[in-house]
């Protein structure tokens, strides 16, 4: 397949070959969902659970959590009976509303515009990932990977390397969408530019990082060029 080459528009700006999202806490604001669902599964199971625990489980893949769910929570589940019973949960939350993070579906919606193909790149699984995408026009993500459907999730650059992969592009020209430390060095390990919207958790500083404090009115095109204000290069 031949790889597709990074966009020029009008004036020489220069667009990423494709952007590729991150899903929880960076496309759509589900993290709480999580959270609560994890209080609601130790409380039925007589476990006991902390804040600081579930922030830990931020941007990992569910089995994992599942295993440490069940060490630090205590509880007499199969790690994949956790996983199940937690989706149960948020799925029928996401049913009901989409928690969409600000400035998103705009910046996914104008990328389209311009012609920049998007994949969703999640640890969530594919039955917690449909709800949310019936809320999007068909087409909007050109390729999507999710937990299910990887050998080796997030920090391993693996699920950006597939999503890369399925476009048909050099993740060397994708610009990644991180909110959690866990998913930003899984892209950047596959060689992406990662820009980091830190949401529910603290994202420090690491190769190939820049970030910003939120998705509303981002520019694009001037962070693929470095050069927007609002955005910090730990590089420089």
């Amino acid at each position: 397949m031949a790889l597709a080459e990074p966009r020029l528009r009008p004036g020489g700006l220069i667009l990423p070959a494709a952007v590729l999202w991150d899903m929880d806490g960076t496309l759509v604001d589900t993290e709480p969902y999580w959270i609560d669902a994890e209080f609601e599964l130790a409380e039925e199971h007589d476990g006991a659970w902390s804040h600081e625990h579930a922030l830990n489980l931020v941007g990992h893949e569910l089995i994992a959590s599942g295993h440490y769910i069940r060490e630090h929570m205590g509880i007499d589940l199969a790690p994949e009976q956790i996983v199940e019973e937690l989706l149960d949960r948020v799925v029928a939350r996401v049913e009901q509303r989409v928690p969409w993070c600000p400035g998103a579906v705009d910046l996914v919606t104008s990328l389209s515009s311009a012609g920049v193909p998007c994949a969703l790149v999640t640890m969530s699984y594919t039955r917690f990932v449909a709800p949310i995408l019936a809320n999007l026009p068909n087409g909007t993500f050109r390729a999507i990977v999710t937990g299910d459907e990887v050998s080796q999730g997030k920090p391993h650059p693996e699920p950006y390397l597939t999503a890369a992969a399925l476009l048909g592009v050099d993740p060397s020209d994708c610009l990644a969408i991180e909110d959690s430390n866990t998913g930003a060095t899984s892209a950047a390990e596959a060689g992406c530019r990662v820009l980091v919207v830190p949401n529910n958790v603290r994202v420090p500083p690491g190769p190939r990082r820049i970030f910003a404090d939120s998705l509303v009115g981002l520019d694009v095109e001037a962070v693929w060029r470095g050069g927007l204000s609002m955005v910090r290069d730990d590089q420089r």
